[in-house]
């Protein structure tokens, strides 16, 4: 909890303080831009929810100087495959991508925002919390926010701008006026970070395709024992808190066989799925980034990336602007982030749509074209570029 007041104005005002916000406040920072960061709540996540960092991120967190940070914290996996229970269907390989990071990094969302953090206040940022952002009033020359803190106090800040990256329930999107166009997936899902022994090697990550649904799972970093691991899994209706018994039930019922036994559950959640765009990544001078502009199905762990990424964009772009720049330079973000996250979203949904199809006869037709073009090797370098988000380059 931050023990100094509020500034009353600032020339650039970032609601949230996820991986998304902080980006976008350390690239400002950097270009000497003044910046307040404010967070809801009163702690920084101490949780993994996301946990996939691909290559195209790790070459932009390059540019601000802490992925070997990152890395170092992480583990490397140079392989994603798809299995039907115990048979192999595809196995996409990151070695040769054209990027010094070939492979997927798996390393906990608590983890990430840590590295970024120290970024921050390296950068001379803090993030001020508990504030929450009650009412943003867009006027021609700033943006009004008003707030609450801790103790119920109202108070208000001046902007020149305003960046939301304040979740997909963002208030800053709301009180902009912008619609938030999409639908959500009819099923729940499952969210477990575990300690168990699995058959498959700590080097990939396997997406497991069964008629009960899909199942991913991916190793995390351990300093202990290297037992750790992500579950995500689709259920119709999934337990609030997932206990040892129900993702050993999962795993038994959808995984490769063999031995299989979960011993614990770290940390586990469940929450359903929405796959939306914001209709306009600008309103004056608010502009959106990470999960207040897109969200879409965990498919692929696009997400966070996609994320990163905006923030790294929109930073420079910013920064321009408020040296003296047209103001119109901002278009040039919407203009180029907002097709990323449409082709993000249609991409994830394939993939869930593909991965949670229950008649036989179709799952027997998925499996055998997946096996088949993925023995093709243009086709399995082409979904390597595409999973590690080099695309977007």
């Amino acid at each position: 909890m931050t023990a100094t007041p509020l500034p009353t104005t600032t020339s650039v005002l970032v609601v949230g303080a996820g991986p998304a916000g902080l980006t976008a406040a350390i690239t400002l920072l950097d270009a000497g831009v003044d910046v307040v960061v404010l967070d809801r709540l009163s702690e920084g996540a101490n949780t993994s929810r996301a946990a996939v960092v691909h290559a195209r991120t790790l070459e932009v967190l390059a540019e601000l100087g802490i992925a070997d940070e990152l890395i170092l914290r992480g583990i490397q996996v140079p392989r994603f495959t798809v299995h039907d229970g115990a048979r192999t269907l595809a196995t996409i390989e990151f070695g040769n991508l054209p990027t010094p990071y070939p492979y997927t990094l798996m390393t906990p969302q608590d983890t990430t925002e840590a590295v970024l953090l120290e970024r921050l206040h390296k950068a001379g940022g803090q993030v001020r919390r508990p504030y929450v952002v009650t009412r943003v009033v867009n006027e021609k020359d700033g943006v009004t926010v008003e707030y609450t803190d801790a103790a119920g106090v109202a108070g208000a800040i001046r902007a020149d701008y305003v960046i939301g990256a304040d979740g997909m329930h963002s208030t800053v999107r709301e009180q902009a006026g912008i619609g938030f166009t999409g639908d959500t997936y009819p099923a729940s899902f499952v969210l477990a970070d575990v300690r168990m022994a699995w058959p498959i090697a700590r080097d990939e990550v396997a997406l497991h395709l069964s008629p009960e649904g899909v199942t991913v799972v991916a190793p995390l970093p351990d300093t202990a024992e290297p037992d750790r691991y992500r579950v995500v899994a689709t259920l119709d209706e999934a337990p609030e808190h997932p206990t040892v018994d129900d993702i050993q039930a999962i795993l038994d019922a959808r995984g490769p066989g063999g031995d299989i036994r979960v011993r614990e559950v770290l940390w586990s959640s469940r929450f359903r799925v929405h796959h939306r765009v914001a209709d306009r990544y600008r309103a004056g001078r608010i502009l959106l980034v990470g999960d207040a502009a897109h969200v879409h199905s965990p498919a692929g762990g696009q997400g966070m990336n996609t994320g990163i990424q905006d923030a790294a964009a929109l930073g420079p772009l910013l920064a321009r602007v408020l040296a003296g720049e047209p103001q119109t330079l901002l278009d040039e973000y919407e203009a180029t982030r907002r097709p990323v996250a449409v082709g993000v979203v249609a991409f994830t949904d394939r993939m869930t749509k593909m991965a949670t199809l229950r008649p036989r006869v179709a799952r027997l037709a998925r499996n055998t074209v997946l096996s088949v073009l993925t023995r093709i090797p243009a086709v399995r370098s082409r979904l390597a570029f595409r999973l590690a988000e080099l695309t977007t380059r």
